[in-house]
């Protein structure tokens, strides 16, 4: 396979509500910016992929086919992925096998959202629709009608956690402050959607219950409007761009997928229920391509659904022991953002965890979250001379859909 490198990324801003953009015009937004940030126009790129969610959301089937002229890409080879949350993974997957073949030199990918054009006649809202249309990843015959939720999903697996492994991810503090070291360091994105928001551990504690006990409001990623965009280039062309930006480039290392049953149980084919094995699996796989271990992995940008997730997912790729994850916060492994300034990589044994902000305070946003991670592992590796870092997409019912990459800056430390 052919080396790949990302030369140019670009965000929208991420907003609960993009009143006057459609999803045609945040694509539109997204394109602009990727291009713009390595200096290339449309006629450079050779193929796209697009990360989006479902055609619900969107208003439309086959929404791909009328962001192809909108975006510039008439003419050149394009398909959309979907994937439930880890549908950006998917997308940037699929992307760079595009490069790494030889199919393609320069591959747009780009993925977004727009939910909220979604109405409900009788609630005269947008919400009933939008939960409803998430609800129906669920069993139609017996889970749906029962009236199951996104929420309930990643819920039962860390109750089954919590069975085999009390004492670890259901002490409210310790997720009380991890939610603050997120709010600060989403205070630093300038696309991020809560950058004006400042939530104390305090805060956390007090905020009602949304599942207990291990789900409060404060715990929960938002529902955000917004796109993103990555460029991947072959070994030749990255470089060629690179000379012509003075940014350096950024390699993938090694890319890792799995996927699970749907079904949990015991033994054979089933999900074991209490693990997410496919984070781990993925992982193992990203490492491996890579020839790193987790130890040589400085910057993290994770797919925090919800904060207990977040531990459970911690463990799962080896950072932590699994049954243990509290110790990203008694051990002071996640990497305080106020210690570390704008240009400092952390400290051996500690770890910058989604300085994004994460899907809690950056955005959401499920075809082109893993692009919004992406962007940012990329952003925060230049400024502070991080070598490795590894970004993270999980998604469908139980978290069954994993994936990861590691990504390397050239020249860094």
């Amino acid at each position: 396979m052919r080396r790949v490198g990302i030369v140019g990324a670009g965000i929208t801003d991420c907003r609960s509500r993009w009143v006057e953009a459609t999803y045609w015009n945040l694509f539109q937004q997204a394109t602009k910016a990727t291009l713009e940030d390595a200096k290339v126009d449309t006629e450079e790129v050779d193929s796209v992929v697009y990360g989006i969610y479902n055609d619900i959301f969107e208003h439309q089937a086959i929404p791909e086919s009328s962001l192809t002229g909108i975006i510039g890409m008439h003419h050149k080879p394009g398909v959309r992925v979907t994937s439930g949350g880890a549908t950006g993974f998917y997308a940037m997957r699929a992307a760079i096998m595009e490069v790494a073949s030889g199919y393609s030199d320069l591959v747009l990918c780009i993925g977004g959202e727009k939910a909220t054009d979604c109405f409900d006649p009788i609630s005269k809202t947008e919400t009933p629709m939008v939960i409803d249309t998430i609800a129906k990843s669920w069993d139609p015959f017996f889970e749906y009608p029962l009236g199951a939720t996104a929420s309930d999903s990643y819920m039962q697996v860390c109750m089954a956690y919590n069975d085999n492994h009390p004492n670890d991810i259901n002490d409210p503090v310790v997720r009380a402050k991890i939610i603050e070291m997120l709010c600060r360091q989403g205070n630093r994105n300038p696309f991020g959607q809560r950058r004006d928001e400042k939530v104390t551990a305090e805060q956390v504690l007090e905020s009602r219950w949304i599942i207990a006990p291990f789900l409060r409001l404060l715990e929960v990623c938002m529902y955000t409007e917004g796109a993103g965009g990555l460029l991947f280039a072959s070994e030749e062309k990255a470089k060629e761009i690179s000379k012509r930006t003075g940014s350096p480039i950024i390699w993938v290392k090694g890319v890792g997928a799995a996927n699970e049953s749907y079904n949990p149980g015991r033994g054979g084919s089933y999900k074991p229920l209490y693990r997410i094995e496919s984070d781990r699996i993925a992982a193992e796989r990203a490492y491996k391509m890579a020839g790193v271990t987790p130890k040589d992995i400085k910057l993290i940008e994770l797919h925090d659904a919800f904060i207990a997730q977040f531990m459970v997912t911690m463990g799962e790729m080896g950072f932590v022991p699994i049954g243990k994850t509290r110790t990203l916060v008694d051990n002071h492994i996640m990497a305080d953002i106020r210690e570390l300034g704008e240009h400092d990589a952390p400290r051996n044994g500690q770890l910058l965890i989604n300085p994004s902000g994460g899907l809690i305070f950056g955005g959401h946003f499920v075809g082109g979250s893993n692009m919004f991670s992406t962007w940012s592992a990329r952003r925060e590796m230049i400024a502070r001379n991080i070598r490795y870092s590894l970004v993270h997409g999980t998604g469908a019912i139980n978290a069954v859909f994993g994936g990861a990459v590691v990504l390397e800056l050239e020249g860094g430390r």
